[in-house]
Parts: structure tokens; sequence; C-alpha cells
């Protein structure tokens, strides 16, 4: 009878770490064990950031002390600080994830609060293409190097991070295509290029320095500085007149023009290399014809309904 009070009681069972462990603990094993084994440095360096942000709130706190009031008002005290809804939503999802791993493969926690807390709603999608008319004098404010990062983003649809991080053994010219092996979602991507693109590596082959390995370097023939590429970029925009612009427009411009050129929605998605088809739908009002066809075809089934109409009709007057 001592034994089985004992038991109920819980006094042969040790208590989960969740009860000692603080939340500064888990962010640590967090970003040591999972951020830096499993993902790019520029990812663990944005999860590095998000989890500052956190730690000073929830700290010192044990997992255990966290419920979903105390997230709840985290965000409201982000939003007064003035971080953006998407922003929010990362922090969370980095916390969410963390307690993930502390309860199913740690065994530190039984529950995560933070799977009962809502996200920040975000209307961020940007809409903004690059006109015909303003790539002319984009293109005519710009120098050549970036006449040419410019053409390629805007026929490729690639990164700025992939073009930067682009090595001419990527580039196979025989096939038209360019391999992709470290990007966002760490995949392996083959991107086709059309005549413009191609055109431009060409002649950047033909004039590249020696022992140099990236396509869009730097005059040391070193990997270009991405804020030397923006100061550029910015400057030209400045020069051209177009204002609310933004490097990876370029990208948007190109998925925008996809669709104006009557391009599928599926063939849409393959080419932007999205995971899912939810991020091409954003762009298919662009083109309001591939709507046609099915308004067209009501058409034509009342035309068939009146055409079988008349043919009964007739039927029944000859009878």
């Amino acid at each position: 009878h001592k034994v089985m009070t004992e038991l109920i009681e819980g006094r042969y069972f040790e208590k989960l770490p969740g009860e000692r462990k603080t939340f500064r603990e888990l962010m640590e094993r967090y970003l040591k064990e999972h951020s830096l084994v499993t993902k790019t440095p520029k990812s663990s360096l944005r999860d590095k950031s998000l989890a500052s942000h956190l730690v000073k709130f929830f700290g010192e706190l044990t997992l255990s002390q966290i419920q979903p009031r105390l997230i709840a008002e985290y965000k409201r005290l982000r939003r007064e600080e003035g971080a953006a809804p998407k922003t929010i939503n990362n922090e969370l999802v980095l916390m969410n994830h963390a307690f993930n791993l502390a309860m199913k493969e740690w065994e530190w926690v039984k529950d995560n609060p933070v799977s009962r807390v809502r996200r920040e709603r975000v209307h961020n999608f940007r809409d903004r293409w690059l006109r015909p008319e303003e790539e002319e004098r984009l293109l005519a404010a710009s120098p050549e190097w970036l006449q040419d990062i410019i053409i390629c983003a805007l026929n490729t649809g690639m990164r700025q991070g992939e073009l930067l991080n682009l090595k001419w053994q990527d580039v196979d010219f025989l096939r038209r295509t360019i391999y992709i092996y470290e990007q966002k979602n760490k995949g392996k991507d083959i991107i086709p290029l059309n005549e413009d693109a191609l055109e431009v590596l060409e002649r950047r082959s033909k004039v590249r320095p020696i022992r140099c390995e990236y396509v869009f370097h730097s005059k040391r023939g070193t990997r270009m500085d991405p804020r030397n590429l923006l100061r550029a970029f910015y400057d030209s925009l400045k020069k051209a007149g177009i204002e609310n612009f933004r490097f990876h427009d370029l990208r948007h411009t190109f998925a925008t023009r996809l669709v104006h050129a009557g391009v599928d929605i599926y063939t849409v998605q393959r080419l932007m290399r999205w995971k899912t088809i939810s991020m091409a739908m954003r762009y298919a009002h662009h083109y309001p014809e591939s709507l046609r066809p099915g308004v067209e075809k009501i058409a034509r089934y009342r035309e068939r309904f009146i055409t079988i109409l008349s043919q009964s009709a007739e039927k029944g007057a000859t009878t």
C-alpha cells in the first residue's frame, strides 16, 4: 500500500528536465545540435538572430513556466517594438521547432505551448515587377558587369545568393543549363538557359580571369560582396528614376513575365523552384486570358444544347 501511494504521488518518477531546464539552455542546444548541423551557414546566422530576441524575453524561465499566455504577451511586446508580423512568425516558428525537439527527441517536456498560439497575420506579398521601359532605363544606367547580372536574373529567376555563388563548373553550355547545388531549400536544381542568358554567360566565359571560378566576381576574381552588388544596383535604380524596386523583384519580374507569356502555372512553379503551387498561383491574375477557355466552353455548351433542341423539334415535326 505504501509503495502504491508513493507511485501515485510520483515519488518513484524523476521529474522531467523541463522542470529545471531554462529556455536559454533550450536555445543553446537547438543552435548547437540542430541549426549548425542541419542548416546552411546563412540560415544558422538567421536562427541565432531570431533566438536572441526570444532569449531576451524567456531566457531564465524554465520550460515548464512557459505557457501560451506568456507567448501571446511576447507577441504584443514585439509588435510594440516595431517588429514586422513575418519576423514575429519566424521567431515563433523557431521556438516551436525547438520545443518539438525538446518534447519528441530530448524528452525535456511533455507539451509544446507554442503549438497553441496563433501566428500573426501577414500581408507582405509584393507585386512589383520591372516594366520593359524600366528595364531599358535600368540597363542603360548600369555598368556592364551589373547589366550581365540583371539580364541573368531577369531570364533565369535566380536569387541574389544563387547568382553570386554561381561557378563556371555549374554552367553546362552544351545542354544550355545551370546546376544549383546550394539554395534556399538545400536541394539540387537544373535551370534552363534562354538565348539572352546564354549570350551573357558565353561572352563572360571568353574574358574570365585565370583561376577565377565565379561567374560574377569581384575585381580581384573572388566572390562578389553582396553589399557591393546592392550598392551599385540601387545607385543605378536612382539614376534610372525607378522607385520602389528591390533586387529580389527581378525574380518577381521573371515569374510575372512567364505568366504574361501564357506559360502554365505548373511550369511557372517548376521554373521558380517553389515547393508548392500556391506560390505560383499568386501570379495567376497577371494572365486573365488563361480563364477565357472556361467561359468559352459555356458558350459552346449552350450552342450544342440549342442544336440538340432544334434537331429534336424537327424530328417531332417530321413524325
